[in-house]
């Protein structure tokens, strides 16, 4: 059965503080099984946008971490910024990415909505397809009027009642949650500094004032130029190559031209690619006719594999650690479900079930790891490389590698606990599995011990790089505890080999 892969895109009323930003960005990713994909900031709009993805339940617990910290570090009050905003987390939409409805993403959205305004004491409104107002399916009619509007409202107007938390705004505003399909941000920078000139644009090409089907659009003064700042919600109805044309042609009416155009988080493939065919007339037009897409197909080449092998600094080991992890997690949860399906006895069976949803559990945990590894030592990185000409600039560049490192321990550890834990499950597969698949649970074990070991180096490396050592010395005791479970769960391994195969293994 696949397993369900979430989206979602909370947008923040932070971009000018870059302490505030990292802050709700380490929140988001202090889960295993989200990973954040995409971050977006900009310093005009004074908004940050994350995109996170993976398993349902992980991206749930991430995001309202993530607003959590935002409540804690954003004031209303004092936020100035081009763009519109209710709250400091602005506007959270679930979209199904893999394996999940729009319905099931709604039912998200409400749960996480309820919990951010019973234990947060923050007002919630439902939108898209999560509203349970019509008047509020539309995001612009929700957050019409903006923090200064609602501080009053919420209390007086029976129509700006919440849908979850208490009916007063504090410092952190309101968050607007809901659960839509996939769109595209995109934003239109012009030749000139106009900002009317931006609206009347706005106003010719959005749905709402008769323009282009699925197109919401502003105009904004950002880094000194008028911008024509979209969202398109349906991508089959009105083209990114749609759009740009008509922003040019309303442009060219206007005296002024398009300078250049900006994606605001991600976007389908698909969507660019039909770029491409609408802009050369392509007939039948595919991935297929990528000649890379193709090379995939039939050579199956591995990006990560390209990646690890170019001459750079990320990735590296850490993270080919946590893919040999999740490869070993893959191997479990293979033997595992071979068993279950070839099992005569219902224990067996369930036993085996229970073994293959915790593998793949932690096969998606490890694969977003991945990427997280990289991303911690790039943070490292970057923090060696701030300036160090002041007092100031040094006293802030040892603040900030201290921070680095301590999440270049975090992550590490955490593809140690996770590689012990496949260690587990691999024991439990040569101790109980089909006996013609256990040979790929002792794979498994060695994939997982391979990572283990290699997770334990870094964890251990960077513990000296800490400026004080007794910082390190829970994340040291954490992993000898983690050592000590998974040798006892090799020797324990290894005995079930012993007693089911006849013979020791090297």
């Amino acid at each position: 059965m696949p397993t369900p892969i979430v989206a979602c895109v909370p947008n923040f009323s932070e971009a000018r503080r870059g302490e505030v930003v990292e802050a709700i960005l380490t929140a988001a990713r202090s889960v295993p099984g989200a990973v954040v994909l995409d971050r977006h900031s900009d310093n005009d709009h004074n908004r940050t946008v994350l995109t996170l993805a993976g398993q349902p339940e992980a991206v749930l617990e991430a995001v309202f971490r993530a607003i959590q910290k935002a409540a804690e570090q954003i004031d209303l009050r004092q936020h100035r910024g081009a763009h519109p905003r209710l709250g400091a987390t602005d506007v959270v939409p679930f979209v199904p990415v893999a394996a999940i409805t729009l319905e099931e993403c709604v039912v998200l959205a409400r749960r996480l909505g309820e919990r951010v305004g019973r234990e947060l004491g923050i007002p919630v409104y439902l939108y898209a397809a999560a509203a349970t107002r019509p008047e509020r399916v539309r995001l612009e009619d929700v957050r019409r009027g903006q923090y200064e509007g609602l501080q009053t409202e919420i209390e007086t107007n029976p129509a700006r009642a919440p849908d979850y938390g208490p009916r007063r705004l504090g410092p952190a505003g309101a968050t607007i949650i809901g659960a839509r399909p996939p769109l595209i941000a995109y934003n239109i920078y012009l030749d000139t500094d106009e900002v009317e000139t931006a609206r009347a644009i706005a106003r010719k090409v959005r749905a709402s004032s008769g323009g282009l089907p699925a197109v919401k659009a502003l105009g904004l003064l950002v880094a000194g130029r008028a911008q024509v700042s979209m969202n398109l919600t349906d991508y089959h109805q009105t083209s990114l190559l749609t759009v740009t044309e008509a922003v040019r042609r309303e442009a060219e009416v206007l005296q002024t031209r398009i300078h250049h155009s900006e994606l605001v988080g991600l976007a389908p493939q698909e969507a660019i690619l039909g770029v491409v065919a609408q802009a050369l007339q392509l007939e039948d037009f595919t991935a297929e006719k990528i000649l890379e897409t193709r090379l995939q197909a039939v050579f199956g080449r591995d990006a990560f594999l390209e990646a690890l092998a170019a001459p750079q600094a990320t990735p590296g080991g850490g993270a080919a650690a946590a893919y040999s992890a999740a490869m070993a997690a893959a191997l479990v949860a293979m033997v595992a479900g071979l068993t279950a399906g070839r099992a005569r006895e219902a224990t067996l069976a369930a036993q085996m079930g229970e073994i293959r949803r915790q593998a793949e559990r932690l096969r998606l945990e490890l694969a977003a790891e991945v990427e997280e590894d990289a991303e911690a030592y790039r943070r490292v990185l970057a923090a060696f490389r701030l300036p160090q000409d002041s007092e100031a600039q040094r006293a802030a560049r040892a603040t900030a590698i201290e921070a680095a490192t301590r999440e270049a321990i975090r992550v590490p550890l955490t593809v140690a606990r996770q590689a012990a834990n496949v260690l587990a499950l691999a024991e439990r597969c040569v101790a109980l599995g089909d006996l013609n698949a256990i040979g790929e649970a002792v794979a498994a074990a060695s994939l997982a011990r391979a990572a283990l070991t290699s997770t334990a180096c870094a964890v251990r490396l960077n513990v000296q790089m800490l400026a004080e050592a007794r910082q390190g010395e829970g994340a040291l005791a954490a992993l000898e505890e983690i050592e000590a479970g998974a040798l006892l769960a090799e020797t324990a391994l290894r005995q079930a080999w012993r007693a089911r195969c006849r013979f020791d293994l090297p």
